[in-house]
């Protein structure tokens, strides 16, 4: 029988807890729930206002991976939802608002993704982010070689950036802006992406080509694209191991030498939100996000 547990008065049916997902470690879907439930206090707020697309994998990472972005069905009525526009009509995703909405989501076994714009404004860019990707044999050290080099030339034009693990090979930087549609962020981005992959040619690529990916460092500027998402703070991934997107401080990329140093499961994590809180709330406080510099 699936147990229902009750979670700030919602009622919730929490199925298979003992199902082992990651098979590498043994950690189990109840494991996955417990992560989510204990990391709720600084998830919540990067989920919040955010229409969510979901990156199921409910057999683990080795079984079926996809994309759920419109409402799954079977979505309590209490869950809030928010039409977005897209480019073949309006869609209507889910917003995940609260605790019980959130643990409603992980018992799907998901990893969150989330647009660079909040639902009451789509288009309108809140978020900036770079995606930090490391062709073999280059890894997450040569992504915080870059990280350093793009959070002096955002710092140049007043915007603060913060870093986090991808959760998987590479780092992601995020920064909090004002004032400037997606489109707008784009083009900066792409034009820091340029300046980058002209100060460091050997180590920097802007374009996705995969023929010039090896031992580079590719800047994913298009992730500011309004249609696009990107792997949400302290999501879990459909990695091997239950690596999560941790935030990280300026020191750690500093002193990265080995991949090791940035990589963290979910076990990880507790004894990092009590030691540093969240890393990321700087991108929460309106009065930090920083403005485009006029094209």
């Amino acid at each position: 029988m699936t147990p229902i547990t009750e979670v700030k008065g919602r009622r919730l049916a929490l199925s298979n807890l003992e199902k082992v997902l990651y098979p590498a470690t043994g950690f189990t879907k109840g494991e996955v729930l417990h992560y989510y439930a204990t990391t709720a206090d600084v998830l919540l707020p990067h989920l919040r206002d955010r229409p969510v697309s979901f990156l199921r994998y409910p057999d683990g990472p080795d079984g079926q991976v996809f994309f759920t972005k419109n409402v799954p069905p079977g979505t309590p009525e209490w869950v809030t939802t928010a039409e977005v526009p897209r480019s073949e009509g309006p869609a209507r995703m889910v917003l995940v608002q609260d605790l019980p909405s959130l643990m409603w989501a992980a018992n799907l076994v998901t990893e969150f993704h989330t647009h660079q714009w909040v639902a009451q404004a789509p288009g309108d860019a809140d978020r900036l982010v770079f995606d930090l990707d490391p062709g073999t044999p280059a890894t997450i050290v040569e992504c915080c070689e870059v990280a350093l080099w793009l959070r002096e030339r955002l710092a140049a034009d007043g915007i603060e950036a913060y870093a986090k693990t991808s959760g998987s090979k590479g780092l992601h930087l995020l920064a909090a802006v004002r004032g400037s549609s997606s489109d707008q962020v784009s083009e900066y981005a792409k034009g820091l992406a340029t300046e980058a992959e002209k100060a460091m040619p050997r180590l920097v690529l802007h374009r996705m080509t995969r023929s010039l990916r090896p031992g580079k460092v590719f800047v994913d500027w298009s992730q500011n694209a309004a249609r696009k998402t990107t792997a949400t703070p302290y999501t879990l991934r459909a990695r091997p191991e239950p690596w999560v997107s941790a935030p990280v401080t300026w020191t750690e990329v500093e002193d990265c030498r080995n991949p090791t140093q940035l990589a963290f499961t979910a076990p990880d994590l507790a004894p990092r939100i009590q030691d540093y809180g969240d890393l990321l709330a700087p991108l929460l406080a309106p009065d930090r996000a920083g403005t485009l510099p006029r094209q």
